[in-house]
């Protein structure tokens, strides 16, 4: 897993800071949290706005070097 990229995501939800998640995240994006998956950036960003702060992921996934698949702990 590359913890440098979660530790970004991490930070820029909690700042809020929808350019950095937009570079962050990949467009068609699987969000798997609380045993519910949430598909694209659009919808993961408004996701995030919205709260409460994700957790951090227990796996990720890398595409573009983007976040493709992020699973959050017990999602599974």
């Amino acid at each position: 897993m590359a913890p440098g990229i979660v530790e970004e995501v991490l930070a820029a939800a909690a700042r809020d800071d929808r350019t950095a998640l937009i570079r962050l995240l990949h467009p068609y994006l699987h969000w798997t949290e609380d045993g519910r998956t949430i598909r694209g950036r659009t919808n993961v960003v408004a996701r995030l706005a919205a709260g409460p702060p994700p957790a951090p992921a227990s796996s990720i996934e890398l595409r573009d070097a983007q976040i493709y698949r992020w699973v959050a702990p017990g999602s599974l």
